[in-house]
């Protein structure tokens, strides 16, 4: 598979990694979540550049982009707008809020209440938002960036596996490396760098490339591979919950999307096994308090890939 718009890919994660030092496993699972029309969870310590890394994707986009800061008095109508009486014509007008964008940031998500984060519940599945019994679409294409801090932090809430499950990955930065750092703090990354960020992707290209995802072939024996994983996270002994049907549909367009970034037609083992831990870590509830993530690994390194190959 090899087009221009391939090309455009390629020129994105430059432009991406510009930005986001030192972190291009990160940055190309982001871009695979929203390439394969997925919502995207970061989490991590205050700032490790999560919200620069949601400007800096919106600017090479080329999304219309609207960011909420989360907090405990936010309102559902804050997030999704509200009828508002108009007295010259004695009728309600409905006032659109942020979540109409391309682009929303929910920053700082889980410092909201429950009532709150519920109210991107249907926005994040259905493209669309009701009030007052009145549907209104979402802009195409319609994208959630979540950011979240770790639950041990103060103030925060945690979010419902109803929610987490309509995020297709979960990333987390880290801190950088020695010599990233050294460069962050010559100033030679971070916002200050996002006025030079250059648009490569349109919105029409984006939709374009959504449209190839599914045309990434898999193949029976690598869909043997994938079942034996999801069936893997509902038997195992460590797990309380395994991975739901939209959890494995994620599994699934990831793979094909990661597939597609690498110039492939088709989906091989890795890149399975490259999206994996962001996919499913977030999703599985593991018994003793065992973390999602660690749950991911131990489920990779027990299921085999015999004949899981698939030729070109």
């Amino acid at each position: 598979m090899n087009t221009p718009l391939l090309q455009d890919i390629q020129l994105t994660l430059k432009e991406l990694n510009q930005i986001i030092l030192g972190k291009e496993q990160q940055v190309k699972l982001a871009l695979t979540c929203l390439i394969a029309d997925g919502h995207l969870l970061v989490e991590d310590l205050p700032g490790m550049g999560k919200t620069t890394l949601a400007h800096a994707l919106s600017y090479v986009l080329g999304l219309d982009y609207k960011r909420v800061q989360f907090t405990s008095d936010l309102l559902p109508g804050d997030l999704i707008g509200a009828s508002v009486f108009n007295a010259q014509n004695s009728e309600f007008t409905f006032h659109k809020g942020p979540v109409f964008s391309s682009l929303f940031l929910a920053d700082e998500l889980n410092r909201a209440t429950p009532k709150a984060q519920s109210a991107l519940l249907e926005a994040m599945e259905e493209g669309q938002v009701s009030v007052d019994g009145q549907t209104y679409a979402l802009p195409e294409p319609f994208f959630v960036i979540a950011t979240q801090n770790p639950q041990s932090q103060y103030g925060t809430f945690p979010l419902p596996e109803s929610q987490l499950d309509r995020f297709m990955l979960r990333i987390s930065l880290g801190y950088p490396d020695p010599s990233v750092e050294r460069r962050i703090l010559l100033g030679q990354q971070g916002r200050a760098a996002l006025g030079e960020v250059k648009q490569i992707l349109s919105q029409d290209n984006l939709l374009k490339l959504q449209r190839l995802v599914p045309q990434v072939k898999v193949s029976e024996t690598l869909l043997d591979y994938v079942q034996r994983l999801i069936a893997q996270t509902r038997q195992s002994d460590f797990c309380h919950l395994g991975l739901s049907p939209r959890g494995a549909q994620a599994l699934m367009k990831s793979s094909q999307c990661w597939a597609m970034l690498q110039g492939r037609g088709h989906v091989l083992p890795e890149d399975v096994q490259a999206v994996f831990v962001a996919v499913v870590g977030h999703r599985l509830v593991g018994k003793k308090e065992t973390r999602g993530d660690l749950l991911a690994r131990h489920i990779l390194n027990a299921v085999d890939t015999i004949g899981a190959g698939v030729s070109a």
